[in-house]
């Protein structure tokens, strides 16, 4: 067939660009290379700019991008769709990274057990995608249509399951998937919908919670404790009172309480009814990110119990 003036048919187009018919074909027909014009008799025909967007769809399916992005070119601009691109090699290249670091190790131990599989077996659920998904089921769910919890959740998402490092140890990996399987659980969900419920009510009707006070006055809380921790003062000895006088109007502030005996009862109370999976969740975010463990403010917590206990 004959070139007519600056557009060429489809064989044309297959021999100037190197590309099969067939190929050129497909692009046209999932929009990706929209045909501009079809001659009387039907046979489809390009211009300039189809070539230079062929040899543009050529070098981005090249280096991997879908044809879905591609075809969204319209869209977005080629900066765009590159960046896009990018993200997706960067997680691709931590899936890959993740996955030699546990082939690395499996194989150093011998032979590998069922324990290794699994392990092999899970890395597909280490994605940040599946990890913002997991995180917005938890929040969601616990958070049970109180916005003022939900505010408060959403604040601490990203803290409550942190990204792996790009080549995790074994203890690592074993630290995140039993920190995937705790947040999907059902029974732990619900305890932490049920904790708190009253409490949550009020600071939804209030118009949400105060979360610079709650940090200013947790950080104050736990800067107490450790401070008297440093210098002896053990939970159960008389100098542990003046400790707690300090400390309980600062965490009746948060709960919107006032400090007194039905305050302190109910506070020890809370300490002990605590679900440890709940410590063993942060114990497991620690392990992950290789930092140490217990937290300054679980030592805290703990000895404010344990003193809330002595007196009780």
């Amino acid at each position: 067939m004959v070139r007519r003036g600056d557009t060429y048919t489809i064989g044309q187009l297959s021999k100037i660009s190197g590309l099969p018919v067939k190929t050129i074909r497909f692009y046209s027909d999932v929009g990706v290379l929209p045909e501009q014009e079809r001659t009387p008799a039907g046979y489809r025909m390009y211009g300039e700019n189809d070539l230079a967007r062929l040899e543009l769809v050529r070098t981005l399916r090249e280096i991997g991008v879908d044809l879905a992005t591609i075809r969204s070119l319209g869209e977005r601009d080629l900066r765009q769709v590159l960046a896009l691109h990018l993200r997706t090699v960067e997680i691709q290249l931590k899936s890959l990274q993740r996955t030699r670091a546990v082939l690395r190790a499996t194989l150093d131990r011998g032979d590998p057990s069922e324990e290794d599989l699994r392990r092999l077996n899970t890395l597909g659920r280490l994605g940040s995608a599946e990890r913002d998904a997991l995180m917005d089921s938890f929040v969601a769910e616990v958070g049970g249509g109180n916005r003022a919890r939900e505010q408060w959740l959403a604040c601490l998402r990203e803290a409550m399951v942190p990204e792996l490092p790009a080549e995790p140890t074994i203890a690592q990996l074993d630290a995140w998937l039993e920190l995937v399987e705790l947040l999907s659980d059902d029974d732990y969900r619900a305890t932490l919908r049920q904790m708190g419920t009253e409490f949550w009510k009020a600071q939804e009707a209030g118009g949400g919670p105060d979360l610079e006070g709650w940090k200013d006055a947790g950080d104050s809380v736990v800067e107490i404790v450790l401070t008297a921790m440093d210098d002896g003062v053990e939970p159960g000895s008389a100098a542990a009172g003046p400790v707690l006088d300090r400390v309980v109007p600062q965490l009746g502030q948060m709960h919107g309480a006032v400090d007194g005996p039905e305050f302190r009862e109910s506070l020890s109370r809370a300490y002990e009814e605590h679900d440890p999976r709940a410590e063993r969740h942060w114990e497991l975010v620690a392990a992950i990110e290789n930092t140490p463990w217990p937290h300054p403010q679980t030592l805290a917590h703990r000895w404010i119990a344990e003193a809330l206990r002595a007196r009780a």
